[in-house]
């Protein structure tokens, strides 16, 4: 799969425009996607020039490469390419997701098993109950 991952509040917690705190697991999760699972993984971030490539490098000093940064290709240089930023992957990981961003466990979880998140705290889905059990009870 294709993967854009956004940086501030996804990969560190929110400090823009500085640089936050790592958050557990992360990189770590991201690596072990890119380099055992084999996803291509973008960098999705609304920081541009500058504080763009700090996150970049960020990244980078920890072993984490990205294929593309805000593109779809790697040649799309972001302070040249005025082409939308509109990118077409199979899964975007953001904590602005409904629901907020899962731990980073729960990502990965997700991503290798191909099955959806479900918070430990939903309740499962209510059974419908058929014609006879709504007219006698269980």
């Amino acid at each position: 799969m294709t993967i854009a991952i956004d940086f501030d509040g996804t990969i560190v917690t929110h400090a823009y425009p500085d640089i936050g705190k790592p958050i557990p697991f992360a990189i770590e999760t991201l690596k072990r996607l890119q380099q055992v699972d084999h996803h291509q993984l973008i960098l999705w971030s609304c920081r541009e020039g500058e504080l763009l490539q700090e996150a970049v490098d960020y990244c980078r000093e920890r072993g984490l490469e990205f294929y593309a940064v805000n593109s779809d290709y790697p040649s799309d240089d972001p302070a040249v390419f005025s082409g939308s930023r509109k990118l077409h992957v199979d899964l975007f990981i953001d904590d602005r997701n409904l629901g907020g961003l899962p731990d980073w466990g729960a990502i990965y979880q997700m991503i290798h098993s191909g099955k959806p998140y479900t918070p430990f705290n939903a309740e499962p889905p209510k059974k419908k109950e058929n014609f006879l059990q709504r007219l006698f009870g269980d």
